[in-house]
C-alpha cells in the first residue's frame, strides 16, 4: 500500500485535520522480467472509510490490525481521520464532524486520489464510538454507502432510547447530550422505503456493550431490517477481536468494481 499522512484545513471543522489514506500500489510481486513497471492505475479504487473509537485516533486501525495488508490484497483504498471524542456528530460550537465525513472528506479524497465516487464502491466501518458513527452515517445518508460494518458499536439500549425520546429539545444541556440516534434513523428510513446499505453488525459476547448491541439488532430486525448479526463468544472490547472482524467484513462486502476479481499479492 502507498500510505499518505495528510493534514489539511477543513472548512467544516474550521481547523486542520489529520487523515491517513492508503492506496493499493505496485508491489515486488508485480515485477515481471522484460516488463516496465508503472504506477498508473487502470481504474479508480473502491474505498472504505474507517472510524476509530473513543480515545483513539486516525492511526489506530492501521497500527493494531492487519487491515492495511488485507486492503492491499483485496485492492481497496482506506481512509481514516481523527475526530477526537466528538462521535462523528456536528457540535453546537463548531467541529462539524458529521458534515466533514458526510460531505467534505469524500470530496477531498476523490479530488486528490484515484478513488471512486460511486455508491457501489463506497463502504464505511468502525468500532465502538466509530461503530456508532458508522450506523449514524449509514442510516442518515443511505444513498452514499453500499455497505457498512458496525463493530461493538456504542449504541443505546431500549431504556436509553426511551430516555432519549424525552430529551428537552430546547434545553442547552440536552443539545450537548443529544446525538443522532441510529435506531430512530433506521425506523425513519424504513418508513420512507429507502434503499439501505447492506449491514454487518458484530460484538463479542463478553463486551460490556453486548446487551445494548443485541437489543439494537433484535429491535432492528423486528422493524424489518435485514442486517447480518455476528456475535462471537469469548471476546471483550478489544483489538484482537476487531482485527478478526475487519478481515471478515472485507471478505463479506459486495464488490462490483474493476478490482473485485483481481486479488493482489504483496
Amino acid at each position: 500500500m502507498a500510505r499518505f499522512e495528510v493534514n489539511f484545513y477543513s472548512y467544516s471543522l474550521d481547523h486542520g485535520v489529520d487523515i491517513e489514506v492508503t492506496i493499493p500500489s505496485f508491489s515486488p510481486c508485480d515485477r515481471q522480467p522484460g516488463v516496465r513497471p508503472t504506477h498508473k492505475v487502470p481504474a479508480r479504487f473502491p474505498v472504505l472509510y474507517l472510524l476509530h473509537g473513543h480515545g483513539n485516533d486516525y492511526q489506530c486501525w492501521t497500527r493494531y490490525t492487519s487491515v492495511e495488508r488485507l486492503a492491499e490484497e483485496q485492492r481497496i483504498a482506506l481512509v481514516t481521520f481523527s475526530t477526537g471524542n466528538k462521535a462523528y456528530n456536528n457540535m453546537p460550537a463548531g467541529d462539524n464532524y458529521y458534515d466533514f465525513l458526510n460531505e467534505e472528506l469524500p470530496d477531498f479524497i476523490s479530488s486528490m486520489f484515484p478513488i471512486s465516487t460511486r455508491r457501489e464502491d463506497t463502504y464505511i466501518a468502525g468500532l465502538s464510538m466509530g461503530g456508532y458513527g458508522t450506523l449514524a452515517h449509514a442510516l442518515t445518508n443511505p444513498g452514499r454507502y453500499c455497505a457498512f460494518g458496525a463493530m461493538s458499536p456504542g449504541v443505546f439500549g431500549r431504556e436509553d432510547r426511551r430516555r432519549q425520546e424525552d430529551l428537552d429539545q430546547s434545553s442547552l444541556t440536552d443539545i450537548f447530550r443529544r446525538q443522532i440516534e441510529p435506531f430512530f434513523e433506521l425506523e425513519a428510513r424504513l418508513k420512507e422505503g429507502a434503499d439501505l446499505p447492506k449491514g454487518y453488525i458484530c460484538c463479542g459476547t463478553q463486551d460490556h456493550l453486548y446487551q445494548r448491541v443485541k437489543e439494537f439488532v433484535e429491535d432492528a430486525k423486528a422493524l424489518g431490517a435485514d442486517f447480518v448479526w455476528h456475535p462471537v463468544d469469548g471476546y471483550e472490547h478489544e483489538w484482537r477481536y476487531w482485527d478478526m472482524e475487519i478481515a471478515n467484513f472485507l471478505k463479506w462486502i459486495p464488490r462490483t468494481d474493476y478490482y473485485a476479481d483481481k486479488p493482489h499479492k504483496i
